[in-house]
């Protein structure tokens, strides 16, 4: 895999809320023109993109801001866990807690609870903004 693309309407609010889960951004470009179009399906498309990358170089995010055609809103900005498609995305982390109270400065909200999984995971959903929603695992032991 690649990267993993998310759609945001605060470009700058997204890279932050990455960036104190760790991630480091690899950089940012403005896309358009034909090829882009022809691409995604859409005509017109003009968007800024910010690419994230994991602190060990083997994973990247891939965040996309729209200027044309605008951005569509896809319903409640907060929807349940078990809504269809895609949903979040899973961070290893070394101390759970840390994280969370990191994330709760750029606005983040835990989900459900932190909760433990025999003795092996402590685990966490995570909604930031634009209802991104990530998991967190920290690894007992």
């Amino acid at each position: 895999m690649d990267n993993v693309g998310i759609v945001v309407d605060d470009l700058e609010a997204a890279i932050a809320f990455f960036v104190e889960l760790g991630m480091e951004l690899e950089g940012k470009a403005q896309i358009e023109g034909r090829w882009a179009d022809r691409t995604v399906g859409l005509d017109g498309v003009r968007c800024d993109i910010a690419m994230m990358r994991t602190p060990d170089g083997h994973g990247r995010l891939e965040l996309a801001k729209y200027h044309t055609p605008a951005a569509i809103d896809a319903g409640p900005h907060n929807p349940p866990h078990n809504t269809l498609g895609m949903h979040r995305v899973m961070f290893a982390v070394d101390d759970i807690e840390d994280v969370v109270a990191r994330l709760r400065t750029h606005g983040a909200e835990l989900v459900g609870e932190l909760a433990q999984y025999e003795d092996s995971y402590r685990l966490c959903y995570v909604r930031g903004p634009e209802g991104i929603i990530i998991a967190l695992a920290e690894q007992l032991g």
